[in-house]
């Protein structure tokens, strides 16, 4: 939603600082992911903005892009929300053998690296007011863009989540 992701911030005593936005309830998703290397220990992340929200249909065409660019085997690593449990997903890890299903424990997001992507685009876009939803996709990918093009950035994900990594 266009609703402005308010974080603290400094501003002289006595000015509040204040933040105008209007109550559009326009939106984005994004679906994401990090990826390692299993090799050379590579990493990277892959990303797509869509306008509506993401159904099963979204997320197989997210992994047919994953396997485009991945070589070998990838092991897949995600929580159980429900958009991963939707029928037309599981039809389609049923046929794919390159990718080796793993769920994350029920109620455990600090291990997803994943979130943490999420947790510094949220800080970097705190306090912005977005009027439309073409800005707020832009912001977004500029965000998500810095992330991709950063391996410490990427590798910061990995650290801070409590996966038992090396």
């Amino acid at each position: 939603m266009l609703t402005p992701n308010v974080r603290k911030t400094w501003a002289p005593v006595g000015q509040t600082p204040i933040l105008r936005h209007s109550y559009r309830h326009d939106r984005m998703s994004v679906i994401s992911a990090i990826t390692i290397s299993s090799v050379r220990e590579r990493i990277g992340m892959y990303f797509r903005c869509h306008r509506e929200n993401i159904n099963g249909e979204r997320v197989v065409e997210f992994l047919r892009l994953l396997l485009r660019h991945l070589r070998g085997e990838v092991v897949l690593l995600w929580d159980s929300a429900k958009i991963h449990r939707n029928e037309a997903v599981r039809l389609y890890l049923r046929r794919c053998c390159r990718l080796h299903l793993h769920h994350f424990p029920a109620y455990a997001p600090e291990l997803n690296p994943d979130e943490h992507v999420w947790t510094q685009a949220k800080q970097t876009l705190a306090n912005s007011t977005p009027a439309s939803v073409d800005e707020l996709e832009e912001g977004v990918g500029h965000v998500l863009l810095h992330l991709q093009q950063s391996p410490q950035l990427l590798w910061s994900c990995i650290d801070a989540s409590d996966l038992p990594w090396k």
